[in-house]
């Protein structure tokens, strides 16, 4: 299952699960294997819904039910093995890119979801000019919002298709 398209220093599913303490079953496996896919824009990792993870994993296992990629989806986050990025107006997205300093760019016509390194400085990648006595920050999530390539293909599309 040794895929060279993968993340320098990805192991294999198998392993990332055993080390993380949980238990090597088919569907976690094919959970996961749908989590390191490339399916997203310019071949970039793929942010995927939970019902788009149940897709995969229908396709390669044959069955698998909603509440089964749940609780594989939360406890591999809760093994940090996978992050749930919650957007306001857009399902839940999976990801497997963990442990890093990144953030996400979301369309706000069609919901895709792209990483986005950070810019400048080192995590936590702001400094809030002032906290509360006793807070201390260990994480700052940026989501940058706007139209992805596709969309705003599409819009000029449709522009210059109603002016003629």
């Amino acid at each position: 299952m040794t895929d060279p398209e993968r993340r320098p220093g990805m192991t294999d599913p198998e392993r990332r699960l055993r080390d993380a303490g949980l238990r090597v079953t088919a569907a976690r496996l094919a959970v996961v294997d749908a989590l390191d896919g490339r399916d997203g824009p310019d071949g970039h990792q793929a942010h995927l819904t939970a019902e788009e993870v149940r897709q995969q994993v229908l396709g390669r296992l044959g069955a698998v039910s909603v509440q089964a990629v749940y609780d594989i989806l939360a406890a591999l986050t809760t093994a940090g093995l996978v992050r749930c990025i919650e957007t306001p107006g857009h399902p839940a997205r999976y990801e497997n890119r963990v442990g890093d300093n990144h953030h996400h760019f979301v369309c706000r016509h069609c919901g895709s979801t792209s990483d986005i390194d950070c810019a400048v400085g080192e995590a936590p990648c702001l400094d809030p000019s002032a906290l509360p006595a006793g807070f201390t920050v260990d994480e700052a999530e940026v989501t940058y919002w706007g139209t992805c390539a596709g969309c705003g293909a599409s819009q000029t599309a449709l522009a210059t298709s109603a002016r003629h």
